[in-house]
């Protein structure tokens, strides 16, 4: 690839983001001063001259560790980019500035219903927290980037949930919040704006919904009982079976067996007790009452 087609290639590649820094970059180089802003400048220092000392107090201001201060003198954005933090000095009437705020930011997006990709209707609100990391683009490129941030954040929301059916807006929370801060990152980077978190608060699904799936999720508990119950019955009527063959094999066990039932029915004080009697010792007793008949 030749140096041009790279040139040319780079240029195409060339972000929004990076043409907005290119931009205030230009807009910031010095230009030469017309006649009218040279006397408006020079009035202004004589004025500031002529009113010292009381001039130093609309003259020097100061901004906090986490502002930054964007000074415009005479509706031209001055060199040297945002000042602060500490204290600065600006020429009365003539220079004008704006106060950023950098410390992160966070905010209530209002609740918005939402038509699902399998056409559920629900209401999702969300939280977001961002941060302003270029003043200049902050101040220049939007007019007002919080409540800017704050309208995409909304659109983006709706936008987001409804590529996704039902399921996966309740299953995949974590999923669908960093696809919002991805989406919203990016769009609000030509503002100087950072996005640095997107959280899912609740999800509200519509009353008779609630009741469908309730009714669905009681019938599966219900299914899954009663499978337990029959895994159960089977197991206990194998082990019956194998007592059985065992205790078949050994009469003596199955005395056992009585013996130690007897034992336990009397244990338990119970009024009345019936005793069951073996076959074989009933049997000589019933062979005359056969021969009779």
């Amino acid at each position: 690839m030749s140096f041009s087609q790279a040139a040319e290639k780079i240029e195409l590649e060339n972000t929004p983001l990076q043409e907005a820094q290119q931009r205030i970059a230009h807009e910031t180089e010095p230009e030469p001063m017309g006649c009218i802003e040279f006397i408006a400048t020079a009035a202004s220092i004589l004025l500031f001259i002529v009113t010292f000392p009381i001039s130093l107090c609309l003259s020097f201001k100061v901004v906090q560790e986490y502002e930054r201060a964007v000074i415009f003198r005479l509706g031209r954005l001055r060199k040297g980019g945002a000042r602060g933090p500490g204290i600065f000095f600006i020429l009365p009437c003539i220079d004008t500035y704006c106060k950023v705020d950098l410390r992160t930011v966070s905010f209530d997006v209002p609740p918005q219903e939402v038509l699902s990709r399998d056409s559920v209707t629900v209401n999702v609100d969300a939280v977001v927290f961002y941060s302003v990391n270029h003043p200049i683009m902050a101040t220049n490129n939007v007019e007002d980037y919080s409540h800017s941030t704050r309208l995409l954040a909304a659109t983006t929301l709706r936008n987001v949930l409804g590529t996704r059916n039902l399921a996966e807006i309740l299953s995949e929370r974590e999923a669908i919040s960093h696809t919002m801060q991805s989406a919203l990152d990016e769009a609000t980077d030509p503002w100087g704006v950072k996005v640095e978190r997107v959280e899912m608060k609740d999800v509200r699904l519509p009353l008779q919904l609630q009741r469908a799936m309730a009714a669905e999720a009681e019938a599966a508990r219900e299914a899954r009982a009663k499978v337990i119950a029959a895994e159960g019955e089977m197991k206990a009527s194998r082990a019956l079976k194998e007592a059985s063959d065992v205790m078949a094999e050994s009469p003596a066990a199955l005395q056992l067996r009585y013996l130690q039932t007897l034992n336990t029915i009397s244990a338990e004080k119970n009024s009345t007790i019936i005793f069951p009697l073996p076959l074989d010792i009933i049997t000589p007793f019933l062979g005359p009452l056969t021969n009779r008949k």
